[in-house]
C-alpha cells in the first residue's frame, strides 16, 4: 500500500500484477520461506522485478520517502474501515524463532505517529513487534487511546514490560482483546500474568489471549503446562506450532484442542480430548 501511494503520487499507473499484462516495474513480496510456502510465481512480463519481504531475507528496507507514505487503502476496498501500520520497529529479545531483531534491530524505536497511517478508520491493526519496549510507548499508546478506534495489537504485547502506568493507558484503549505470548517454557511468566490481572480493566478471559509457541525447544509436557497454567489463571491460550510438518501428533492434537474454542471450553482436560476421524487426519 505504501509502494502504491508513492508511485501514484508520481503519476504512475498502479495495479495488481496480472500474467497477461506488461509492466515497467513489478514488486514481488513474500512473507515466508520455502519451509512454509513455495515461491511458484515467475514474473516474466516486466522490465524490472523487485523482490522483498522476510521470505527473501532481512532486507532491504523501503526508502524513507516510501516508508513514510500514507498507505493506499484503495488497494483493499474489501476493508474500507481498517488502518494498518507500525508505530515502532525492532525488538530487544532476539528470539531464535523470530526474524524481527535481525531485520529491524535489537532495539524498539519510534518510527511513526498514528496520524501517518490512520485517518479516522474504525479499526486499527497495529503490527509492532514489541511496542512496550519502545521508550516512547506511553505517548504512542495515548495516541491510540485518543483515536477511540478499536485497536488490535496483532503481534502481541510483551507481558514482561507491563507497569501500572502503561496498563492504565492500555485500559483507555478500545480493544476487542489483548494478546501476549509465552514462548519459552523455561521462563516462568506466571508472576507477570498475575500482575496484569490485578491492573487490567479487561474482565473476560476470552479477551485476554496468549500465544503459546510449541515444537520449538519444548516438550509436550512443557506445552501442556503452559496451556493449563494460563487457563487456570484466567487467560485464553492459543497454540502456535513452529514447524507443523515436523510436529509430533501430540502437538498437533494439542493445537486442535486449544484453538477450537468450542471444544476447549467443553473439554476441561487434554487427556479427555478425542479428536474426530476428520480432525485426526
Amino acid at each position: 500500500m505504501k509502494l502504491s501511494a508513492y508511485h501514484k503520487g508520481r503519476g504512475h499507473h498502479v495495479e495488481w500484477w496480472r500474467p497477461e499484462g506488461r509492466y515497467d516495474l513489478v514488486y514481488k513480496s513474500r512473507v515466508f520461506t520455502d519451509t512454509y510456502s513455495k515461491d511458484t510465481i515467475a514474473v516474466t512480463n516486466a522490465e524490472q522485478v523487485v523482490s522483498g519481504g522476510t521470505g527473501y531475507g532481512t532486507g532491504p528496507d523501503l526508502p524513507a520517502e516510501m516508508e513514510h507514505s500514507r498507505p493506499d487503502y484503495a488497494m483493499y476496498p474489501q476493508f474500507p474501515d481498517t488502518a494498518y501500520g507500525f508505530l515502532s520497529r525492532g525488538c530487544p529479545r532476539n528470539c531464535g524463532f523470530c526474524i524481527v531483531s535481525g531485520k529491524e534491530g535489537r532495539k524498539s524505536v519510534h518510527t511513526a505517529d498514528l496520524s501517518e497511517f490512520w485517518n479516522g478508520q474504525r479499526e486499527i491493526k497495529l503490527m509492532d513487534a514489541n511496542l512496550l519496549a519502545c521508550p516512547d510507548h506511553e505517548r504512542l499508546i495515548e495516541q491510540l487511546a485518543q483515536s477511540r478506534a478499536w485497536v488490535d495489537f496483532s503481534q502481541g504485547l510483551d507481558i514482561r514490560l507491563i507497569t501500572p502506568d502503561n496498563v492504565a493507558l492500555l485500559n483507555r484503549v478500545r480493544t476487542k482483546a489483548v494478546h501476549f505470548a509465552w514462548d519459552n517454557p523455561r521462563e516462568d511468566l506466571t508472576g507477570y500474568f498475575r500482575r496484569f490481572l490485578e491492573l487490567t480493566a479487561i474482565k473476560s478471559d476470552r479477551r485476554r489471549r496468549v500465544y503459546v509457541l510449541t515444537n520449538y525447544n519444548s516438550t509436550h509436557e512443557q506445552d501442556l503446562y503452559r496451556v493449563e497454567t494460563l487457563r487456570g489463571m484466567g487467560y485464553d491460550p492459543y497454540v502456535m506450532v513452529y514447524d507443523r510438518p515436523s510436529a509430533p501428533p501430540a502437538t498437533r492434537r494439542l493445537q486442535r484442542w486449544v484453538n477450537n474454542k468450542r471444544i476447549f471450553y467443553a473439554v476441561a482436560k487434554f487427556a479427555d480430548y478425542a479428536p474426530t476421524r476428520k480432525e485426526a487426519t
